[in-house]
């Protein structure tokens, strides 16, 4: 059985830097991306829309595909979408060792958010980025910048749609469901 592959592929009109996608996102987080419209105010928080909406987005793929892609050691790129997925997995991957599982929801988000808001985090074409053989460089200081910005807003959001899964129903545990994909890595690799 192969991986989920992201259904955005078919999207041509995305601006890219580097071989990487900067893909719209319903978000409320400053940066370059362009922002969807918001959810209806009767979707819960720990919740995505359907696909077909057009507030559903890249990130809620992600949170979507996370637990089913984890088992996956090999993944093929078929286009810019998928290295959004693929980051992101990795990202949500990331973000939930962070979570501790002693604690309420405000250590949580005290842990996701720190994670997240953390600026020193390698970007493609970095010595330390675990995947610059499927990356590309961007290929001056501004799109270096602009990428950086892309994906700090993609970090804070997924922290912000992970918590509200991991503490749904104003829970004062995480989700054992999610936390049992904390030890998994996605293609063998982590940010």
């Amino acid at each position: 059985m192969p991986a989920y592959h992201s259904i955005f592929l078919q999207d041509t009109d995305v601006r890219l830097i580097a071989n990487f996608p900067l893909l719209p996102l319903r978000t409320r987080t400053r940066g370059p991306a362009y922002t969807l419209p918001a959810l209806p105010s009767s979707t819960p928080a720990h919740e995505s829309p359907d696909p077909d909406s057009e507030s559903y987005d890249a990130l809620d793929e992600v949170l979507s595909l996370y637990r089913a892609n984890t088992f996956f050691r090999n993944f093929e790129i078929k286009g810019p979408a998928d290295r959004l997925l693929i980051y992101g997995i990795l990202t949500v991957g990331e973000l939930l060792g962070k979570v501790p599982k002693v604690g309420g929801a405000r250590e949580g988000e005290k842990a996701l958010m720190n994670t997240a808001l953390d600026n020193q985090f390698a970007i493609p074409g970095d010595a330390g980025f675990p995947l610059n053989q499927a990356f590309e460089a961007p290929r001056d200081r501004q799109d270096a910048e602009t990428l950086r910005q892309y994906l700090s807003q993609v970090r804070q959001e997924l922290a912000i749609r992970l918590l509200a899964r991991l503490y749904a129903g104003n829970s004062s545990t995480p989700s054992k469901w999610w936390l049992s994909f904390t030890k998994r890595k996605f293609m063998g690799k982590s940010l």
